[in-house]
């Protein structure tokens, strides 16, 4: 049975239901046509962040970051190609620390950069410390199963 996964689009936040067979198929959005996966990790914040970390089916990695933190900004082109490596089987966003405290208080973030992978709106990995996109890649998946 190809039961349907939900993915939340990147632009406009709907929930799609795409079957599992279709993921890598360049789907688009039902509400706002746009595609579902752009091969890029998503900017994140308060008012969209619950839509891709709790109402999607998709395992969501998150990089905490903030733009004066020099390994941050040296890992993320390295985050960037993750992101096209990784879609569409986990979905992948930013956020900036210093504009999204909330976000990063509930997250308890003390290090920066910081990986947390998310299902289902719980944390099931973290990582702190900059890492290239292989390394990303393979932490991912590891913690997937």
């Amino acid at each position: 049975m190809n039961q349907p996964i939900l993915v939340p689009c990147p632009h406009c936040q709907a929930v799609n239901r795409v079957p599992a067979d279709k993921l890598g198929d360049n789907g688009t959005c039902g509400r706002c046509k746009g595609a579902l996966f752009t091969g890029a990790p998503l900017t994140l914040n308060a008012a969209n962040f619950a839509a891709h970390a709790e109402k999607g089916d998709l395992p969501l990695l998150v990089d905490f970051w903030a733009p004066w933190c020099g390994p941050c900004r040296s890992m993320a082109p390295a985050f960037s190609a993750a992101a096209g490596q990784l879609e569409p089987r986990v979905r992948l966003g930013k956020v900036n620390t210093e504009e999204e405290q909330a976000l990063a208080a509930r997250f308890g973030i003390r290090s920066i950069p910081t990986l947390v992978l998310i299902r289902h709106g719980r944390e099931i990995a973290r990582q702190a410390g900059a890492m290239g996109a292989d390394d990303i890649r393979r932490w991912t998946l590891a913690h997937l199963g």
